[in-house]
């Protein structure tokens, strides 16, 4: 995938003031930040670039007496490319029992769950918050013998969790070539063949009529779960799941709402660090 990289001045600078604006930005297709001294850069899929509309965030930004400022441009590509494959990452413990590493580090402990991913540009390694809590969500699941849908799939971490924890079946489907890629040679790494996980490329239009699940998991962006919440409850069998997460904290009010609509309940939601997870039930 390829991404544009905006670098935000804000005057006079506030650890507050940035918080917020990643969080606006992150209703804007916004993936990733890093801070700099005098604000935030940040990292947007290229079609989901839009400099007007950022402009317009920007001219309505709550603060009083804050100015701000960005230039954009093209984030190199090969060079991510090459910094995975070069240099890996660290090995990621989660909750103890969960480990997800490269094929590069032997320092690995052994755990009850051991995942190897080689995520080049895809997302999901474990280190953010939102994959570590699904994740930590999956390994207390009984999915024994369910069908499972793996929405926006980037590395395939998840789908592997599923079937290591006795998912009959996962559907996976990512928008990204590049995405679905890496997320077959990952499965691969771990076992795993096409008879286990099936691996699309597309959006939620992916989905077939007769794609059902027991268990729906997205991790993207509030903007695209809210366009796509129909489909996804149109998937999920009567009783069936919808694990959600990829969004701010703020935001659960309205996805809760918006998933209400289409017959969802509430049934448990997990913060961290103002990223927020949902699990919904159908019926």
């Amino acid at each position: 995938m390829r991404y544009t990289e905006v670098t935000f001045t804000i005057s006079p600078y506030s650890q507050a003031a940035s918080d917020l604006l990643a969080a606006l930005l992150g209703d804007e297709g916004f993936e990733t930040f890093t801070e700099s001294e005098d604000g935030l850069v940040g990292y947007v899929q290229q079609p989901f670039w839009d400099g007007g509309r950022v402009q317009r965030v920007l001219g309505h930004f709550p603060l009083p007496g804050i100015r701000i400022t960005f230039s954009a441009q093209d984030a190199p590509y090969q060079d991510w490319n090459q910094m995975w494959e070069e240099e890996g990452f660290q090995p990621v413990v989660i909750a103890g029992q969960i480990v997800v590493h490269d094929t590069r580090h032997s320092d690995v402990p052994a755990l009850p769950y051991d995942i190897t991913i080689s995520p080049r540009q895809a997302f999901g390694t474990g280190s953010h918050h939102t994959t570590r809590m699904i994740l930590e969500w999956l390994m207390q699941a009984d999915l024994q013998g369910l069908d499972v849908v793996d929405a926006g799939t980037g590395t395939g971490v998840l789908s592997v969790m599923c079937i290591l924890r006795g998912a009959r079946h996962v559907l996976a489907y990512d928008i990204d070539e590049w995405s679905t890629d890496n997320a077959r040679d990952n499965l691969l790494l771990n076992g795993i063949g096409s008879a286990r996980v099936e691996v699309r490329l597309g959006d939620a239009s992916a989905l077939k009529p007769t794609d059902r699940a027991h268990l729906l998991m997205a991790n993207i962006n509030r903007n695209i779960l809210l366009a796509d919440m129909q489909q996804f409850v149109l998937s999920l069998e009567a009783g069936g799941q919808l694990l959600l997460s990829g969004f701010y904290e703020q935001d659960i009010p309205l996805l809760a709402e918006a998933a209400s609509r289409y017959g969802m309940r509430l049934v448990e939601k997990r913060v961290e660090d103002h990223w927020a997870m949902l699990l919904l039930q159908k019926g």
